[in-house]
């Protein structure tokens, strides 16, 4: 039994070569019936790969598996060593004498770039671009690999499936299990940080005799490295260990009092930490916003950015930046403020990087701005934002200020929805902290709990204790914040100490799991992504703006919606005959979406749907369309988050995991 500990594949055991933006594959639950082997021609080089039986768009593709060959035909003669997990396209398939397939020639991409023939027992069938990605394992037990199928559902299955998986988890431990081959990494590695391969092959839904069905997840992983399996980084990497906390406040009319008192924490924990070794792992930002200055005019600024976290500057540089922070001199004509917008800035001024810990605390006392308002300042909604933090390792937390003003506005309740939503992470749960009443002295309470407590955990990481934080004695309330933040600190040192010590892949080519930790199935241990280059993100980006023009013109007559997003298609499509057909959007979107395992808000709307559902329903969808599209634009202009697996200089290539929450 192998530990996995999962670690940038970018140079050693996984490559992708060139995933073109049709390829994306229509996930099934049943699996997909043998490709037909068509007659191999050896004098002609084919110029495109051979496509899935049964599609249109899409092309056979395989990995392969350690110990392999490339050879330039269907032989072992001059054949040379090929590395395990690759990603090929395939453009031919080669039978023997007795009718045995036994060789397959392989491309690089789809332009008809060959690179050789490899043998068939050494090549893995991957239908699509599924992929797992591990959530931060703080606050939830490591997931089970598992040797055979059978295996895995009888553990899913099992009526004390808690006890089971424990017992399976100390014998794996102990090295001694029949069942387990290997166990998720101690340490967290975070795949837009540090890209890794784990193909999904297979999923299917296991219902349970108690509790919610689980699903389970036939995967691969690359061949073993040499790495760490646990927690232990040394001591002087701790020390290194770097926190920014960036405040995005709302600077409207009335909120100079929490103004000043975040100020006031901040100059106290300043004060606090200035003479301790701590101070140089721990630096603070302030971001402000307030609106639209299109209906607001006299607002000044829509967001600022007055401090970032700057650990080439003292610690008590902070204290001048924010110093001139004040609120509006006139009211805005709505209640609701762009907090979305201040948060963006946030996200994408602040140098992130520089911190293992990343910390943002959105400070408001009203709800935030809608994607569908006409000026909304970036057109992002909330589960938008949301993936953009969870993209950039970023934990939101909000402090709602339930003043007697928002509760005139009837701003409470619609609020709080909107900001649990916003600050979900992980198993912590919503990091969100309303303030009853919405006092200043309320506030400077929450607030000084929050920072300090914050610090507190940084301090214990690094090993560079600051007597006197926090008290030792706490109310219920404090009890369960502080315990919400432990488990936010144990996932931004579990990522820190994934990075610094260099996790490994074992040598496991195949294996059963489950997305859901074992001993808590309401909480996720691995994320379905699905593997998008930047042309297919761009392609799906163009679809949503088909759609989106489409239905704001037909707002005026919805009966000619689908004939004109027919129209709009098929004018782009390979195949406009098959849009013709179509009689949901998802025909028109194309093979790349359909079946996915997600709820769709746009892929199963019929032309009947789309007519009985109302204007105020199409609006809704086609609000959230342009919501998707403002993410996936966001994704494009964030050139870190890509990876460029193949060598190829083609920025379109570049892939980029996307959460199956973000799909249209």
């Amino acid at each position: 039994m192998k530990l996995i500990n999962f670690r940038l594949l970018l140079k050693t055991s996984v490559a992708i070569i060139g995933i073109c933006a049709s390829s994306l594959y229509a996930y099934a639950d049943t699996p997909n019936p043998a490709p037909t082997t068509p007659a191999v021609n050896k004098d002609a080089t084919p110029t495109t790969p051979l496509l899935m039986e049964g599609k249109h768009t899409l092309y056979q593709r395989v990995i392969t598996r350690p110990g392999g060959v490339i050879s330039p035909d269907p032989s072992s003669e001059n054949s040379k060593p090929l590395e395990g997990f690759k990603v090929f396209y395939v453009y031919q398939r080669h039978k023997d004498a007795q009718g045995k397939e036994d060789w397959i020639q392989v491309g690089y991409n789809a332009q008809g770039h060959i690179a050789g023939w490899i043998p068939a027992d050494k090549a893995i069938t991957w239908a699509h671009t599924m992929v797992g990605a591990f959530t931060n394992p703080a606050g939830r037990e490591r997931s089970l690999f598992l040797k055979t199928e059978q295996d895995e559902k009888q553990l899913i299955t099992d009526p004390n499936l808690a006890q089971k998986a424990k017992e399976l988890t100390q014998q794996a431990l102990a090295g001694n299990s029949q069942e387990v081959i290997a166990m998720e990494p101690a340490n967290y590695v975070d795949i837009t940080k540090n890209f890794y391969l784990l193909p999904i092959l297979d999923a299917q839904q296991i219902e349970r005799p108690s509790g919610p069905p689980l699903r389970l997840l036939h995967v691969i992983s690359a061949p073993a490295q040499t790495g760490s399996n646990q927690v232990n980084a040394s001591p002087a990497n701790l020390r290194n260990f770097k926190a920014s906390l960036v405040f995005v406040m709302d600077t409207t009319v009335s909120m100079e009092p929490y103004i000043e008192q975040t100020q006031q924490a901040v100059k106290s924990i300043v004060s606090r930490i200035q003479n301790t070794a701590v101070k140089d792992n721990f630096r603070f930002g302030l971001v402000a916003y307030r609106d639209s200055l299109k209906d607001n005019p006299g607002l000044e600024y829509e967001t600022k950015v007055y401090a970032k976290p700057d650990f080439s500057k003292p610690l008590d540089a902070i204290n001048d930046s924010i110093a001139s922070v004040h609120d509006a001199k006139v009211s805005s004509k709505s209640f609701d403020e762009d907090a979305i917008a201040g948060i963006k800035t946030a996200l994408n001024d602040i140098d992130w990087d520089q911190s293992a810990g990343r910390y943002l605390i959105l400070v408001t006392d009203a709800g935030a701005r809608g994607a569908d308002h006409p000026n909304s300042i970036t057109k992002l909604g909330i589960e938008e934002i949301r993936q953009l933090a969870e993209a950039k390792g970023v934990a939101v937390f909000v402090v709602h200020l339930l003043t007697p003003a928002g509760a005139k506005n009837n701003d409470h309740q619609k609020a709080e929805k909107q900001y649990r939503e916003l600050s979900k992470y992980g198993t912590a749960g919503s990091l969100y902290f309303p303030v009853k009443g919405g006092t200043p002295e309320a506030f400077a309470g929450v607030i000084q709990s929050i920072s300090t407590s914050l610090l507190q955990q940084v301090s214990n990481t690094t090993g560079r204790p600051v007597a006197g934080l926090t008290p030792e004695t706490k109310d219920a309330k404090e009890q369960a914040m502080e315990k919400q933040l432990q488990v936010v600190s144990e996932a931004m040192k579990l990522a820190y100490v994934g990075k610094e010590e260099k996790t490994a892949v074992p040598n496991v080519v195949s294996s059963y799991t489950t997305d859901r930790d074992l001993s808590n199935p309401m909480k996720k241990s691995i994320e379905v992504r699905v593997l998008l280059t930047r042309n297919q993100l761009s392609d799906l980006a163009q679809a949503l703006q088909i759609i989106l023009k489409t239905g704001l013109a037909g707002r005026t007559e919805p009966q000619t919606f689908f004939t004109q997003l027919r129209s709009a298609f098929a004018a782009a499509a390979r195949d406009p005959s098959k849009i013709a057909e179509s009689q949901q959007i998802g025909g028109m979107l194309g093979e790349y979406l359909q079946g996915l395992p997600y709820k769709s808000d746009i892929m199963n709307i019929s032309e009947k749907d789309w007519l009985a559902m109302g204007a105020i329903a199409q609006r809704t969808i086609l609000n959230n369309v342009e919501s998707r599209l403002r993410l996936y634009q966001e994704y494009q202009s964030h050139p870190d988050l890509w990876v460029n697996l193949s060598g190829n200089t083609d920025p379109g290539e570049a892939v980029f995991p996307v959460p199956l929450e973000a799909l249209p």
